[in-house]
């Protein structure tokens, strides 16, 4: 079935199918997406035998690579000078002090750091619309909102 053909259970098309399979080397996992291919494993330290990125990078990664993408797109609209991009992301969970819905005192919040690194000659004020435009980008609007996912058996 192709991406164009796919459809959810209520007949809805979908725009992405991604194929994922754990062979069985412990944890490294085959990921497929229309015809790339790429690997996941975990560290040795979990088990694993580190022949990829383990599935915290990749989601690191959609959101860093989302983020310059956008402002590129942004900037290139208005004509900017942006010459290059960089974005360091990092991951850790937080003790859920603030939380006010957690059952669990023990519960900690995710919380993904996004340190974005322009290059050209930009304004002031080009510089804080992009880190504005940086927000918009789609994986950090679908990460910032309600996620649902359903699992079912095929």
């Amino acid at each position: 079935m192709t991406e164009k053909e796919a459809k959810d259970k209520t007949g809805n098309e979908n725009k992405k199918i991604v194929h994922i399979h754990l062979g069985e080397e412990n944890y490294k996992t085959t990921m497929h997406a229309g015809k790339h291919e790429l690997l996941s494993d975990e560290p040795e330290n979990m088990g694993g035998s580190n022949s990829g990125p383990d599935p915290y990078d990749y989601l690191l990664m959609a959101l860093g690579s989302c983020t310059v993408i956008t402002m590129r797109m942004y900037a290139e609209r208005k004509d900017w000078p942006l010459e290059d991009a960089y974005v360091e992301l990092r991951h850790n969970k937080r003790h859920a002090e603030d939380c006010a819905d957690c059952d669990d005192p023990k519960a900690k919040v995710d919380h993904i750091e996004k340190e974005i690194i322009l290059k050209g000659d930009l304004s002031d004020e080009q510089r804080e619309r992009l880190l504005e435009i940086s927000k918009k980008c789609p994986v950090h609007k679908t990460m910032s909102s309600e996620i649902r996912i359903e699992s079912i058996l095929g």
